[in-house]
């Protein structure tokens, strides 16, 4: 049976050398990090973590630069901000291979998350995420939740015992939000693109931000739409509410929206409280490609920061420097090409401005001959499927690098299409 404690006990419960786990996003257990900083004393500990949503002491001050060490899934801005401190180190991974593949390497000592208060049968929700959060609670040594009462309780794979946690924390924080963003008129350009090629009866993935908002809301007069997706956004609340979405059409889990975590506004947190509609799975099973495959008709829409003439998508870092992660990209984009009739979309902006070696900031084609120096690659040429930016969609499926270099350019930026004609000259794609 769990033991209830204060936060000042939990925060004794760290040793030297230990390892901890945090849960994602707004699974993380924040009153706990909030104070971890305070552990610095007794010597030096390693913390897990993907998509933290608060600029934590110990993960962003310098001060504490040698009592923790960060490995991340998948970085924030404020990671971003401090990853030149030194103690900052990305996890290479598939999102739905990253809990298991990262636990053949460690063991965890402390896993530290969130939680609902226990049910009449004993039972806690994870809520908001089970991207890896259940595996680390059965792996880790020592399990600590904070029981938040301000937590929607879903439904699906995310139930645990309470004689399966080791230790309970009360808090009474507000659930971490995300806000909606309004799509701008690139946003409606790129969502308008790729909802032309989305059918009825479809089921889709999204991820979020401006031009994914935009593809929800160039939705809204579709039928029958289902959801199969890594992350469950307010968008898709507000396709549901609008009729779009009914999830009658699909041909695994019909009648359900099916997620790894769920993240967005309160208005979708009431949403999926207590949803039968809803339901929150292992993300090792939600982002199994084999398993996105069995939606027939499932489309992916995701974003990049670069795509080069031969289709690599760069969509995690810019050269060298690690600025968000893989996360499920190529998990749903190869999944969605395996199902029957299913579909890939990559969208990003024709351009961007950037800094110049004056300092100045001008403006440059984000779609490139190559990758910059040093870039990883998150999509590979071969699994690269639609690329979409506001000036049209490039169906790359099948095509040759000569095919690829003519419709890639055809949807770049008209100022820079006859730079790249050149350099896609020089690279032997075009006469």
């Amino acid at each position: 049976m769990a033991q209830k404690i204060t936060l000042d006990d939990a925060l004794k419960l760290v040793k030297n050398g230990d390892h901890l786990v945090a849960g994602m996003a707004a699974s993380e257990g924040r009153a706990f990090f909030e104070r971890l900083h305070e552990v610095a004393p007794i010597g030096h500990v390693t913390i897990d973590n993907c998509l933290p949503l608060k600029n934590y002491p110990f993960m962003v001050d310098e001060a504490y630069v040698n009592h923790f060490t960060i490995h991340s899934w998948f970085f924030s801005g404020d990671l971003r901000k401090a990853y030149t401190h030194g103690n900052i180190a990305y996890i290479p991974n598939h999102l739905h291979l990253a809990g298991v593949k990262r636990l053949s390497h460690v063991t965890p000592d402390i896993y530290i998350g969130n939680a609902t208060p226990p049910d009449k049968h004993g039972y806690v929700s994870l809520s908001l995420g089970n991207v890896y959060e259940k595996r680390m609670i059965e792996a880790a040594k020592t399990v600590i939740l904070e029981i938040n009462p301000n937590l929607p309780r879903t439904l699906g794979d995310v139930e645990v015992h309470v004689d399966d946690i080791d230790y309970l924390i009360d808090v009474d924080y507000p659930v971490p939000e995300l806000p909606d963003l309004e799509p701008n008129e690139k946003d409606l350009k790129i969502g308008n693109h790729i909802a032309d090629l989305i059918h009825d009866g479809d089921t889709i993935q999204l991820g979020i931000g401006g031009i994914p908002n935009a593809v929800a809301h160039a939705l809204m007069d579709k039928k029958d739409l289902g959801v199969h997706t890594e992350m469950l956004t307010t968008g898709f609340m507000k396709l549901y509410q609008a009729g779009a979405i009914s999830n009658k059409k699909k041909t695994l889990h019909p009648g359900k929206m099916v997620a790894a975590f769920a993240l967005g506004t309160k208005e979708l947190y009431d949403f999926i409280d207590d949803n039968p509609a809803v339901m929150i799975l292992d993300g090792h099973y939600v982002n199994d490609p084999y398993v996105i495959a069995q939606n027939d008709h499932q489309v992916s829409i995701n974003t990049t920061l670069q795509v080069d003439l031969a289709g690599q998508c760069a969509s995690e870092s810019i050269g060298p420097r690690q600025f968000s992660g893989t996360g499920g990209q190529s998990d749903t984009a190869t999944g969605a090409q395996k199902a029957k009739g299913g579909r890939s979309f990559i969208a990003l902006y024709s351009t961007a401005m950037v800094k110049n070696e004056s300092g100045d900031r001008v403006e440059t084609s984000k779609i490139v001959p190559t990758l910059l120096p040093g870039a990883f690659v998150t999509l590979s040429r071969n699994d690269v499927d639609h690329v979409v930016t506001e000036y049209g969609v490039a169906e790359l499926r099948g095509t040759s690098l000569s095919e690829r270099a003519e419709r890639l350019i055809a949807i770049a930026h008209p100022k820079f299409r006859d730079e790249l004609k050149e350099e896609a000259k020089r690279l032997g794609y075009l006469r």
